[in-house]
């Protein structure tokens, strides 16, 4: 597999509780949005839900960055696109745009950095050989 093959697009509408007073996006409801397309992207890289329970190796946010372009509003349909964009020895970059569906201007831009992390111990674990050789 390589990094072309590691991308996802996922699908949400806004709802009341996505919204404030003025029906515009929290800035919380962006990451939930984000976390739920990076769950669903780590499938793909091998780490789906059971495998994860199961192992208990999970992948642990280290560091995100968002640029807030637009907001979306409430019953918005959001794209939410996911690519990794660099594997290290310990941690790798995810990379998010969040587009109004149907719209190429994108409303957010996020960067994420993760690390693999052994529980019940917490000790980051070096990434997989193959996911280095193969990116």
């Amino acid at each position: 597999m390589t990094l072309a093959d590691l991308k996802l697009t996922t699908e949400e509408e806004v709802m009341f509780f996505d919204t404030d007073c003025g029906g515009v996006v929290h800035n919380i409801a962006y990451l939930r949005m984000i976390e739920t397309c990076r769950t669903k992207l780590a499938g793909i890289m091998g780490m789906d839900l059971a495998t994860m329970a199961e192992t208990q190796l999970f992948p642990v946010v280290v560091r995100t960055e968002i640029d807030y372009k637009t907001p979306a509003r409430l019953g918005d349909t959001l794209e939410i696109r996911g690519h990794v964009s660099e594997i290290g020895k310990v941690k790798f970059w995810c990379e998010f745009t969040v587009l109004r569906k149907g719209e190429s201007r994108p409303l957010i831009n996020c960067r994420q950095a993760l690390a693999l992390v052994q529980m019940p111990s917490g000790k980051p674990q070096r990434l997989p050989k193959e996911w280095q050789e193969d990116s």
